[in-house]
């Protein structure tokens, strides 16, 4: 399984909720905290081209953001991302 990288904050219900699919689907995370790291936050900006969090990688994919994360599972891909 590949790695599995969440750009967050901690009060953004869309971050919240990316996660929530993922630890319901069995899918290990790690999480950066860019509202505690400025630093994290350039990282993000400059690898997704997007200011907004959630930011979510699968290996070296750039899933996008929660929405994009949604479509994926309700497509069937995520699986296939992972693997």
């Amino acid at each position: 399984m590949k790695n599995v990288i969440i750009y967050s904050t901690a009060i953004c219900p869309y971050c919240i909720q990316a996660k929530q699919l993922l630890e319901r689907e069995g899918v290990a995370y790690e999480e950066i905290r860019v509202d505690l790291d400025v630093q994290q936050r350039v990282e993000m900006e400059r690898i997704s081209g997007r200011r907004t969090v959630p930011q979510i990688f699968i290996g070296e994919r750039h899933v996008g953001g929660c929405d994009d994360l949604k479509a994926l599972y309700e497509r069937g891909e995520l699986s296939t991302w992972l693997a």
